[in-house]
């Protein structure tokens, strides 16, 4: 079976690394040279939205789907007509929209950040009076890693921000002092079965994700199913869906989601009995999805613009190194770590020793 990916990069690569073993063969359309999952299959270099690409990958591929949100939606629609993609095109539209997706929160009764739309430079004055300062200023579309947003501390802030970012649609949110940023990850089959990985809860660096662990039950995780559930049955999802959340006192507060397997769920790669990968793939596919219980205590580090050392990553017990095969630039995700232990002691071990090879990071 050959599986159609509209991206190339390290989202794509860990698809088919875990693909290949289940003999699923992959095809990557994406624009650049030298791609992190060229080695991993088929590089079909070209526009996301080609046409003669997409024309192609239809009679060739069984399925399609795509490792990041921002995918031309007509891609995505040109392909459902045609064969079978997951996501759907309406998850993609939702997602792609910080607007569209908090509409949907409060659709379905998922609590969320205090905002407004902004579409002038009246509209940030209003929003502003509203939701008082600090504040976030955020493009609708095209954001992710911290990009295409601005924190607003005081009134002489506005004008620098709506100078950066007019001509496109925008968002005010309101500041949020939380407790712990969290994520859920949850798949759901092309039946309706649904399998939850525990919360991880993340530290991000400049609004990029540095740190991640596996977190135990604990009362917010019913909570935070509960609203994964809900969205994925309103949109009839299938594949991989990440939830991002606020801690806020006692209650959860849905930042984004993202219809894509997520950085914050790279540790399950060796940190479950079945990978968020492997999972995403079995439900496109039209497979069963495999167990997503945790296999004892997990922890993700991103490197962010360096590689250390990958012998000295080895040496550290249950630590596993993966390098995507790009380039090192300021402020891009090049490699990741994660760190599995039978017990908590073990873990913390592992962190200790990781934190000295790892200089520059939040690491908690």
């Amino acid at each position: 079976m050959i599986v159609g990916i509209i991206g190339g990069g390290q989202l794509a690569r860990m698809l088919a690394l875990a693909g290949q073993p289940l003999g699923l063969e992959f095809i990557f359309i994406d624009p650049g040279t030298g791609i992190s999952a060229a080695s991993a299959g088929q590089h079909w270099q070209g526009e996301y939205d080609d046409p003669t690409l997409l024309r192609r990958l239809v009679a060739a591929a069984d399925v399609a789907t795509y490792e990041f949100e921002n995918v031309p939606p007509a891609t995505i629609e040109y392909l459902a007509e045609h064969m079978a993609v997951f996501p759907s095109a309406r998850a993609l539209d939702c997602a792609r929209d910080r607007l569209h997706e908090k509409s949907l929160f409060a659709r379905l009764g998922i609590p969320t950040v205090a905002h407004r739309a902004v579409n002038s430079r009246a509209d940030l004055t209003e929003a502003v009076a509203v939701l008082g300062l600090p504040a976030v200023l955020k493009t609708r579309r095209l954001g992710y890693d911290g990009k295409g947003q601005a924190v607003l501390r005081d009134m002489a802030d506005l004008d620098a921000a709506w100078q950066r970012f007019h001509g496109t649609d925008l968002i005010l949110e309101a500041f949020v002092d939380f407790g712990r940023e969290l994520s859920i990850i949850a798949a759901r089959s092309r039946s309706g079965d649904i399998r939850f990985y525990p919360l991880s809860e993340n530290v991000h660096d400049r609004g990029v994700l540095a740190y991640s662990r596996g977190q135990p039950a604990d009362a917010r995780t019913e909570e935070a199913c509960r609203y994964m559930a809900s969205l994925l049955r309103e949109l009839d999802y299938v594949g991989v869906l990440a939830l991002e959340l606020f801690e806020v006192g006692d209650r959860l507060l849905a930042n984004e989601m993202a219809p894509r397997v997520h950085n914050s769920g790279h540790w399950t790669i060796e940190g479950s009995e079945t990978s968020q990968f492997e999972n995403h793939l079995r439900a496109i596919v039209g497979w069963p999805l495999g167990n997503t219980a945790p296999l004892g205590h997990t922890a993700l580090f991103n490197c962010v613009g360096y590689l250390p050392d990958p012998v000295a990553v080895m040496k550290i017990p249950g630590a596993h190194w993966h390098d995507y095969r790009k380039p090192v630039r300021p402020g891009r995700k090049v490699a990741h770590i994660t760190a599995r232990a039978a017990d908590a002691p073990g873990l913390e071990a592992a962190i200790t020793a990781l934190k000295a090879l790892l200089p520059g990071h939040v690491l908690g």
